[in-house]
C-alpha cells in the first residue's frame, strides 16, 4: 500500500500554487471583506484573512486547487489532448467542469457558500475578474477556485459572526471550528 501524502505537504503545495499563479490570501480576503461588510459593518480584514486561511486548511479545497491549477498550467503549455485542450484553453462556456470542481469544494460550508459561489461566478469581482480577463494565461479553473475559496470563507465568517451575536461560548465556537476543519 502506498503511503499517503502528509496534509502539511498538500496544504503547502496548494498555497504555493495559488501564489505562483498570482493569487494571494489577501486578494481572496478582500473579496470576503466586501461580501461581509454590508451584513457586518464591524468585520475586520484580519477576520477575513483568518477565515480564508482556515478554509485553505481543508483537504477538499487543497485538492481542488491542485487539480484545477494543474489543468490550467497544462493547457497553457498545450499539453492536453484534443478536444480537452481547446475547451480549457478557450474557457468554453458550456464546459462546466471548472465550476463543478469549484462547487464541490464549497458544500462543506452550507447553502450560503453555494449561493455566494454562484454570485461570484457571475459577478467576477476582485482578483476573480482579473484572472478571468487575463488572456495571456489560462485560468479556466483558477477563477472558479478563487470564487469557491472566497465563498467558503465568507460563509464560515458569517456563521462565526452569528455565533458572536448569540453570545456563544468561545469553547463552543472553537469546537465547531475544529469539526469544520475535518475534510
Amino acid at each position: 500500500m502506498k503511503k499517503p501524502v502528509p496534509c502539511e505537504i498538500v496544504e503547502q503545495a496548494a498555497r504555493k500554487k495559488l501564489e505562483e499563479r498570482g493569487v494571494t490570501i489577501e486578494d481572496i480576503a478582500k473579496i470576503v471583506f466586501d461580501l461581509q461588510r454590508p451584513y457586518h459593518p464591524s468585520v475586520t480584514m484580519n477576520e477575513c484573512l483568518e477565515s480564508t486561511n482556515a478554509v485553505l486548511c481543508k483537504r477538499e479545497i487543497q485538492h481542488a486547487v491542485l487539480v484545477g491549477i494543474e489543468l490550467d498550467v497544462l493547457a497553457e503549455k498545450n499539453q492536453l489532448s484534443q478536444p480537452l485542450q481547446s475547451l480549457i484553453d478557450s474557457d468554453e462556456g458550456l464546459f462546466g467542469v471548472d465550476e463543478t470542481v469549484a462547487l464541490g469544494s464549497v458544500f462543506g460550508f452550507g447553502s450560503i457558500a453555494v449561493t455566494t459561489f454562484g454570485y461570484l461566478d457571475k459577478q467576477k469581482v476582485g482578483i476573480i475578474k482579473e484572472l478571468d480577463r487575463k488572456k495571456s494565461e489560462v485560468h479556466t479553473f483558477l477563477d472558479d477556485l478563487v470564487a469557491s475559496i472566497a465563498a467558503s470563507s465568507a460563509a464560515r465568517l458569517a456563521h462565526r459572526m452569528r455565533d458572536r451575536e448569540e453570545n456563544r461560548r468561545i469553547e463552543d465556537i472553537r469546537k465547531r471550528e475544529d469539526e469544520e476543519l475535518i475534510g
